[in-house]
């Protein structure tokens, strides 16, 4: 009788381990899925610091890019005032025909235009801008281009194509930057 007792009791141990080894399993199984899930969410967040990194790296980009670009837009500032300011002391047309050597060559004198004042007045402004053109218009009928005005104004042309230049590397930089923080 003995014998039955300890063999029940053997056997009922057995049942208890089989089932705490298949509670263990279960625990098991979880616990390694939630280690896959974390390790996928280690390599998610590894690749976004990474994204946000070359993001900030091209907003640092970006904000040396914007000085360069206000560096320019002050000096193409400046040779706007030089420029209105030399306009404004530039002889009439009048004038300049009267100096001409042979006046039969040259074409019957038209009226001059008002020497334009600096003034921040929008109708003013563009009275200005209105003689400027008559001028331009009138002048590049009868002067042809010296080297040294060419070489005068050439920095003024590389101003504003570096300025246009360094507005499409801004734009690029801002949408890429867009297009990154909103990637994720």
């Amino acid at each position: 009788m003995t014998g039955i007792i300890l063999d029940s009791v053997l056997m009922l141990l057995l049942v208890v381990a089989i089932g705490y080894g298949i509670r263990l399993e279960r625990k098991l199984v979880a616990l390694r899925a939630g280690q896959l899930a974390f390790a996928g969410a280690v390599t998610e967040l590894n690749s976004a610091a990474g994204r946000a990194e070359a993001a900030l790296a091209s907003l640092r980009a970006s904000g040396q890019e914007t000085d360069l670009l206000h560096d320019r837009i002050l000096k193409a500032r400046a040779v706007k005032q030089e420029l209105e300011t030399l306009i404004a002391r530039a002889p009439t047309r009048d004038a300049a025909v009267a100096a001409a050597p042979t006046a039969a060559t040259a074409p019957a004198p038209r009226p001059a235009a008002s020497r334009p004042v600096l003034v921040d007045d929008d109708d003013d402004h563009a009275r200005r801008m209105a003689s400027l053109v008559e001028r331009i218009n009138g002048v590049a009928a009868e002067v042809k281009p010296r080297p040294e005005a060419v070489k005068q104004f050439a920095p003024v042309f590389q101003a504003l194509a570096a300025n246009q230049a360094a507005q499409q590397s801004l734009n690029r930089a801002r949408r890429s930057l867009d297009d990154d923080l909103f990637a994720a």
